[in-house]
């Protein structure tokens, strides 16, 4: 109780109220995700090892709780004008999914170069797409123009205070199924995830440990960390598309005072992890979901001081939207030649994948067009021959 009411105190834009609430509002609509264990990723890591499955969460991702919370939020007069976003990834599925839950239009802004299969989710799901070009500036430009034709309310994918109460029952249910965690590793791109869990898992035992993993390309959160504020990035450059967002003025208040550290590693590293996931575990997660395992097993966690003393970790494994990332993988588990061999940076089966995820990036860099066609069923090709 006192934890709570230290971190009520400091007035962040959610609290384990706010959480404990929307996991009552929420509870109907999500998945209980399972909590997956591997006795060979323990004796890999060194300690126990709990990973949630927030990949098999409705909408592929974790998205989906934060969205859900948000969208019942509403009360009847504002839900009947819809709701408005910009995004090109998990959010703008996850948005799309929960408005066709309450049964009110999702009014999506996504940029011309966004991912197709995360378009098709958009669309799938009953979201009304609205394109802009490939610029923040003209996303938020036309989403101002969305709200004011529409009334609707505008919902950031992750800085809102209800959002991060949507993302922190992911904490919630964490804690209730492995009680003996004394460390949770977290993704984080904008920061909506690990503030979340990083409030609900302190108001409930304040002695744990709340670490970040994060790619090297895209390590703004790292240098914010150390520099003690936000540092925004000219340029990203990560396979982990999904965490290349920067920290929001409600989110950053959390990470700084709440995440321990944030362990920074190599998309080679992130790699060796989804193999891993889909070897062992038989789940097949994208990038940004397996940079958990990623950091966990890397050199970077083992020179924290706190190392040692992370004897039984919490891995969140927040989403599988990337289906190209799964034929890569499944390349590499066909194709090797050697029962016990692993994927490692000079590996050619490495590269591949990295070579198919970079094609993904440059591909999507362009605007919809018959070129942009051309080249994504060129790659398609390319990748189903390799299976």
């Amino acid at each position: 109780m006192e934890a709570e009411n230290e971190i009520r105190s400091k007035r962040y834009a959610a609290d384990i109220s706010s959480i404990r609430e929307a996991q009552v509002r929420i509870n109907s609509f999500i998945h209980k995700t399972p909590v997956l264990t591997s006795e060979t990723l323990n004796s890999l890591a060194g300690r126990g090892l709990f990973f949630k499955c927030e990949c098999f969460q409705k909408g592929g991702a974790f998205k989906f709780r934060g969205a859900c919370n948000a969208i019942f939020s509403l009360d009847d007069e504002q839900a009947a004008k819809g709701v408005v976003t910009h995004s090109s990834g998990n959010h703008a599925a996850a948005l799309s999914l929960a408005a066709k839950l309450r049964g009110i239009p999702a009014y999506i802004v996504i940029p011309e170069n966004a991912p197709r299969c995360k378009v098709e989710n958009v669309i799938r799901y009953g979201g009304q797409v609205i394109w802009s070009r490939a610029t923040m500036q003209s996303r938020e430009d036309i989403a101002t123009r969305v709200l004011q034709e529409t009334g609707a309310v505008l919902l950031h994918p992750y800085n809102d205070g209800r959002i991060i109460s949507g993302q922190g029952t992911v904490s919630l249910e964490l804690l209730e199924q492995a009680p003996q965690i004394d460390t949770i590793m977290v993704p984080i791109s904008g920061g909506g995830l690990i503030s979340g869990v990083a409030l609900a898992a302190k108001s409930i035992n304040p002695s744990i440990r709340v670490f970040a993993a994060e790619p090297k390309g895209a390590n703004d959160a790292a240098q914010s960390k150390n520099a003690g504020r936000i540092i925004t990035l000219p340029e990203t450059n990560t396979i982990a598309d999904g965490l290349r967002a920067s920290l929001g003025d409600l989110t950053w208040p959390v990470v700084r005072d709440l995440v321990d550290d944030i362990i920074v590693v190599e998309d080679k590293e992130i790699i060796e992890a989804m193999k891993l996931c889909y070897e062992i575990l038989k789940v097949a997660v994208e990038p940004s979901g397996a940079i958990g395992l990623a950091a966990v097993l890397s050199d970077s966690f083992k020179k924290n001081p706190a190392w040692k003393n992370c004897r039984n970790v919490g891995i969140v494994l927040s989403g599988a939207m990337l289906i190209w990332v799964c034929f890569g993988i499944h390349w590499v588990n066909k194709n090797q030649t050697s029962p016990g061999s692993h994927v490692d940076s000079t590996g050619a089966c490495s590269w591949v994948i990295i070579f198919i995820l970079k094609m993904q990036q440059i591909i999507f860099k362009i605007p919809q067009s018959p070129l942009r066609l051309l080249l994504t069923s060129a790659l398609e090709c390319v990748t189903h021959c390799l299976l």
